[in-house]
């Protein structure tokens, strides 16, 4: 398997755990903090895709699907270029989303255009050196979608534990 295979499976894998964990999630659930200072399902499950989107639609020189199709909107988001970094809080818990079906449209969406970008990379692509002079050194390809996977697979798991926070042993069964 070559590199850019090994990251789509990766990424298939964070897809596949996020089917498995939201789907029968209410909203108020999604929306819950177990924590006054900590993230909620949904907003982990926003993030994670929006970073997967943002590093990808980048490393290809296009659009994100954020914008491109319209995500932001159907989200009530107004930053279009809002990803999560940053956010207090008192942002998270503001955060809501009807169901948890936009969430995993959403992912599903960006995560087709990863995989159509991954399969046109070539081997040596995944050695070429970003222009980011904010890093030393500076990334590659390669490191940027490690970077991309490391993110994903950390929130994929979060939002998963907290499925079971919520609704206890053996919520896989029901």
């Amino acid at each position: 398997m070559e590199g850019a295979a090994l990251i789509a499976d990766a990424l298939s894998r964070v897809r596949d755990t996020l089917h498995r964990c939201l789907p029968g999630v209410d909203a108020e659930t999604l929306r819950k903090m177990p924590s006054a200072d900590a993230n909620s399902m949904a907003w982990l499950a926003w993030h994670l895709t929006r970073v997967q989107d943002n590093h990808l639609s980048g490393l290809a020189g296009r659009e994100a699907a954020w914008t491109a199709e319209g995500w932001h909107e159907r989200f009530g988001m107004p930053s279009a270029n809002d990803v999560g970094f940053g956010w207090t809080p008192a942002q998270v818990a503001e955060f809501s989303v009807e169901s948890a079906d936009l969430l995993l449209a959403h992912h599903d969406a960006v995560f087709s255009r990863s995989k159509e970008y991954l399969a046109a990379l070539r081997p040596e692509d995944l050695d070429h050196v970003l222009d980011e002079s904010q890093w030393d050194p500076r990334p590659t390809v390669a490191v940027r979608l490690v970077s991309v996977v490391n993110d994903n697979t950390q929130h994929a798991g979060q939002v998963i534990y907290l499925r079971g926070h919520w609704h206890g042993f053996g919520w896989q069964n029901a």
